[in-house]
């Protein structure tokens, strides 16, 4: 960090102030003036973290906050002992940035601007690396965070056990691992959680704008209505949809998650910034305008909630309009749309909730018995 000018609290030209001794020491009778001589002889700090009940918690594994390959190959075909070796052997080396890391960067742009508008507020997002890694792996991740100048204070390292029992304790309001199994066992903890991919290709996302696009049903909303179009097809879908009209779905693991960005959104709007906003949310959805995408947008306005757009793709592909918006994160409950965001350029990450995982499983499940 650079060190902040040295100069004397008393003005310019000013030789003889009552402020400072011979030798430029401070007098201690003037004790305002002496505190701020002695705040500009220390070095910047880095600002301190909000406490866990007021901020915006992000807990984020390390797999997936950075790429880990080599490191997991090692694991599994060598075991721990020698897993862990490899890490202290290597731990002045930082790791390679993975799907997670320009989300994380994304949110600490978002505090700074939040830090500017509102100095002393601690609605700011916290994140927390959460890991089932040995605490001796721990001086390895430090390094690389310190080497990417991330600003991630807590930790949370379980030595081999599953650490999504430590999420409530942090007051968690999103998941992100490369684990699928563990984020199933957050989701069914009542946690939003996702299991998060890197792209197939690299695209440039943007560094002053946090963006986040979210998938409809079993996402936002609940998967009642993809439970009667698995059940009864498409057309029994759209008359639901329009009997129901002006009744709210009910809520899907990530509308928390919706619900805390806009909180953080209305602090920019507050200020006039709205058109400048740094946070900017996208619902990309599946269902038909014209046909479906009432329910949905009444749904989110029932709850006091928006999103800045709203893509009705009435079946089409995902990915070539997510590679237009190049969010930093795309969550969908469908591995299909999933993977053609992957495949177009997109960080996407999966929700296992919902009816869709159930056809999903009895589909690998054919798969198998096709393959004996």
């Amino acid at each position: 960090m650079d060190r902040v000018g040295l100069g004397h609290p008393e003005e310019k030209g000013d030789t003889g102030s009552k402020a400072t001794r011979a030798g430029g020491q401070p007098n201690p009778e003037t004790w305002d003036d002496a505190e701020a001589f002695y705040a500009n002889l220390s070095p910047q700090k880095k600002p301190k973290s909000p406490k866990p009940q007021n901020a915006i918690t992000i807990a984020v594994s390390s797999r997936a906050l950075f790429r880990m390959e080599e490191e997991e190959k090692i694991y599994s075909e060598q075991g721990v002992e020698a897993y862990v070796q490899y890490q202290l052997d290597h731990e002045n080396e930082p790791l390679l940035p993975g799907a997670a890391f320009p989300f994380v960067k994304a949110l600490e742009a978002v505090n700074t601007q939040l830090r500017e508008l509102y100095p002393d507020s601690e609605e700011l997002f916290d994140v927390v690396l959460v890991t089932n890694n040995h605490a001796q792996v721990g001086v390895r991740l430090i390094n690389t965070i310190n080497h990417y100048n991330l600003f991630v204070e807590r930790f949370c390292m379980t030595g081999g056990n599953s650490p999504i029992g430590y999420l409530k304790a942090y007051h968690t309001n999103l998941y992100l691992s490369s684990d699928c199994e563990k984020v199933s066992e957050a989701i069914e903890a009542g946690i939003a959680a996702a299991t998060v991919f890197s792209p197939s290709t690299d695209v440039k996302v943007s560094e002053d704008q946090l963006r986040v696009a979210f998938d409809g049903d079993a996402v936002l909303f609940s998967d009642e209505s993809e439970q009667i179009v698995k059940a009864h097809g498409l057309d029994k879908f759209f008359e639901h949809e329009k009997a129901y009209e002006n009744k709210p779905l009910a809520q899907g693991p990530l509308k928390g998650f919706l619900e805390a960005l806009g909180k953080l959104q209305k602090k920019f709007y507050s200020k006039g910034l709205r058109l400048e906003c740094p946070i900017r949310t996208y619902l990309v959805t599946a269902r038909s305008a014209a046909s479906s995408g009432a329910r949905a947008l009444k749904t989110l306005r029932s709850w006091g909630l928006e999103t800045d757009e709203a893509l009705f793709l009435a079946g089409a592909p995902k990915g070539p309009l997510l590679k237009k918006i190049r969010p930093h994160i795309f969550f969908d409950d469908q591995m299909f749309h999933v993977e053609g965001a992957k495949e177009m350029g997109t960080i996407a990450a999966h929700v296992p909730y919902g009816v869709a995982q159930k056809h999903r499983r009895a589909a690998q499940g054919k798969q198998t018995q096709n393959s004996k």
